[in-house]
């Protein structure tokens, strides 16, 4: 009886109630005199746990050397509840105690988890768990024999496990001052460390998907689309990167060719929120640095670990101008209509997501008079998008700025969500208002 009332909240005020729990749970734990080796103020320990909960990786403590092992736990405790999402904890919670749900439980599970099947609710929020955990332990035997012979077993171990559950969750933490600036001639690390993140900014349906059906043709069109827009996101990227950066001395252009490649690799497909970086942020062409907010803003599959605008909302927004540029009736993907509600959901999506930067980055700019206009435009939009790369500027932040940042942080990784519920369940009006025309352009 206490999980069904604890579910009849409304989705969006269960999962902000949800995370926000998460966050403030953390905020004490990292406050204690056990979690750091520094002082910790309250604000910092809201920082880092509405980071780490958000899955962003913007950090304003060094991980490794401002907390101790305690104090690393809890982060990495607060980035995997994060990326299993509030939700899926609440559904399995729910099923613990009860073998069924009732009915407006049910559909509330659905809308949360993108389902339009009832019965495959219950199916995919044990999917989200067990996916996380495999993906994550292979990622961690990986990890553990390129990190030791470099750090010892001991240390590789726990490298391997850190590093494992921020990459698949797409969290960005590092243990490491630089981020992985040091390993960035290390293969193994870096490409595995890609993967990961790669495969958690899919989406868990998107992986469930290639596990029961194995072949191309049998996946759904969600899938394909996902995976096709994935690889050629990465691809176009990975090389206009390395051309950007090829002869910029202080990033790319003291390399050999293959550790180009493998930077280049990393740092293209890294902005779509997974918040690591193998070379300097901040020393990137400003070219380059517009490529990765764009990418940034982008950001991965839906139901994935991985936040930003999201996949779908991109393809659909470029569908929908390439339909009324050929004055087609509808919007048409491979033989198949989206609905206009899917485009109505993406013309919100990314309208609210840049209403959201603009604000941000406005208040910002009035609170920070002082620093780099571009910095901090790169600084909100890794925020909003739960991404986690910097330009050095995090640091430099007032504690008014701090707040703005920990806001977009959680509204990036609530937003999309919340609206989506929102639009779940639709309204329709009996009343009927004669049509008219504004005009546009």
């Amino acid at each position: 009886m206490k999980s069904q009332k604890i579910l009849n909240f409304s989705p969006p005020a269960l999962l902000a109630m949800g995370f926000l729990s998460f966050i403030i749970l953390g905020t004490i734990l990292l406050k204690l005199p056990i979690a750091a080796e520094v002082e910790v103020s309250w604000l910092q320990a809201l920082f880092t746990a509405t980071s780490a909960v958000t899955v962003t990786g913007l950090a304003i403590i060094d991980t490794g050397t401002g907390f101790t092992l305690f104090g690393q736990i809890v982060i990495l405790l607060l980035i995997q509840l994060g990326g299993f999402g509030f939700m899926t904890f609440a559904i399995l919670a729910a099923l613990s105690l009860s073998p069924k749900l009732g009915l407006k439980q049910q559909i509330m599970a659905q809308d949360s988890l993108g389902q339009t099947s009832l019965s495959k609710v219950t199916f995919v929020a044990k999917g989200v768990v067990i996916y996380s955990l495999i993906f994550e332990l292979i990622g961690t035997l990986i990890l553990t024999i390129a990190f030791t012979p470099i750090y010892g077993f001991a240390h590789g171990l726990y490298y391997a496990v850190f590093f494992s559950i921020s990459a698949f969750n797409n969290a960005g933490f590092s243990i490491f001052s630089d981020s992985l600036m040091s390993l960035q001639s290390h293969y193994i690390i870096c490409l595995s460390i890609s993967f990961l993140y790669i495969l958690g900014g899919l989406g868990f349906l998107v992986l469930m998907d290639i596990k029961q059906n194995k072949r191309w043709k049998k996946l759904s069109l969600n899938s394909q689309i996902v995976i096709l827009a994935t690889l050629i996101l990465n691809l176009v990227a990975f090389i206009l990167i390395w051309i950007l950066e090829a002869n910029n001395t202080l990033t790319l252009g003291t390399m050999s060719a293959t550790e180009q490649m493998t930077n280049a690799w990393f740092q293209a497909t890294t902005p779509r929120t997974a918040g690591f970086n193998t070379l300097d942020t901040a020393s990137l062409n400003d070219s380059t640095t517009l490529l990765v907010m764009l990418l940034m803003i982008i950001g991965g599959g839906s139901l994935s670990t991985a936040s930003g605008i999201k996949i779908g909302t991109f393809i659909v927004l470029i569908l929908s101008v390439v339909a009324f540029l050929k004055r087609n009736d509808e919007v048409r993907l491979f033989r198949h209509s989206i609905s206009k509600e899917n485009t109505y959901k993406a013309l919100a999506v990314a309208l609210i997501t840049g209403l959201l930067i603009f604000v941000g980055f406005f208040v910002i700019l009035l609170l920070e008079p002082k620093l780099q206009f571009l910095d901090l435009l790169f600084e909100v939009i890794s925020a909003i998008c739960t991404v986690g790369l910097s330009r050095g500027a995090t640091g430099e932040l007032h504690d008014g700025s701090l707040i703005v940042i920990i806001t977009l942080m959680f509204a990036g990784r609530l937003g999309p969500l919340t609206l989506a519920y929102l639009i779940a369940t639709p309204r329709k009006s009996r009343v009927k208002y004669p049509s008219t025309n504004i005009q546009i352009g």
